[in-house]
């Protein structure tokens, strides 16, 4: 995959943007869809890789990627944002990933609809979370990258695990061999490199979902702190639109006719 023309944000982990003037068809190639990683990105030797089913389940499944693209495959178009989308604009300042306008993309993914592995693996009737692990991992002593999702949304028929994107293998950076899609919401719940899906009675305690990608219950002083019982989970993410032509800084002659185009 070129960089060449996306925007480094990080080049260890890999935070790649893309310059909103490329924005311009409805599906977003695979070489200028943005990039984001919260750790390395993992050498994968596919001879050993599997996808672990597990937790609340009748039949647990130890499943090859040939296992997997053997069974009935889905399409979907999703749009794909990262919850920071934006965060170089924020006042006061805000951490994180100073990302502009460009961490979004759409495409097409194809892989199995996550109803029928888990329906493979039989739901047993206390299921109510399901998680998502990658076989990325943190450096030194950062927790490892997990995050949940309610069975409820686990099962919605568009809810998917896909190794394809635009009808090409998932390329490593997006994920390869195996990555969930969560269609609707933020970025950071469609894991890739995904390694181990868990059927769970309870939520996942880790800081990923615990303490990050939340958001205050009620307005706050920009900048103050809010206890953790007070923050919901960021799911559902704010509709945005953006002009991409013309370009930013751009000039054009004076009584020239000028295209202005965008999307939201």
């Amino acid at each position: 995959m070129s960089k060449d023309r996306l925007i480094v944000r990080s080049p260890r982990p890999e935070d790649l943007e893309t310059p909103v003037h490329l924005l311009t068809s409805w599906i977003t190639p695979n070489e200028l869809f943005y990039v984001r990683s919260h750790f390395y990105t993992p050498s994968i030797e596919l001879s050993e890789w599997r996808l672990r089913v597990d937790g609340e389940v009748d039949k647990p499944l130890d499943l090859t990627l040939e296992d997997v693209r053997s069974l009935t495959a889905s399409t979907q178009v999703v749009t794909m944002e990262c919850a920071g989308n934006g965060r170089a604009f924020f006042d006061p300042p805000v951490a994180g990933v100073q990302w502009e306008r460009g961490a979004v993309g759409t495409a097409a993914w194809t892989g199995l609809r996550l109803a029928d592995l888990l329906s493979r693996a039989g739901i047993k009737p206390s299921a109510r979370y399901v998680w998502f692990d990658g076989a990325d991992r943190g450096v030194g002593r950062a927790p490892d990258f997990i995050r949940s999702v309610p069975i409820e949304k686990a099962l919605d028929r568009d809810t998917m695990v896909a190794y394809e994107m635009n009808r090409a293998t998932l390329p490593i950076q997006h994920g390869f061999p195996l990555r969930a899609v969560v269609p609707g919401w933020e970025g950071a719940y469609s894991v890739k490199w995904l390694t181990h899906i868990r059927v769970s009675g309870v939520d996942h305690d880790g800081p990923f979902v615990q303490a990050a990608y939340r958001y205050p219950r009620r307005p706050v002083v920009p900048g103050g702190a809010v206890p953790a019982a007070d923050m919901l989970p960021l799911r559902n993410l704010p509709v945005k639109s953006i002009i991409t032509t013309p370009a930013t800084n751009s000039v054009a002659g004076r009584g020239s006719p000028v295209r202005i185009s965008g999307f939201a």
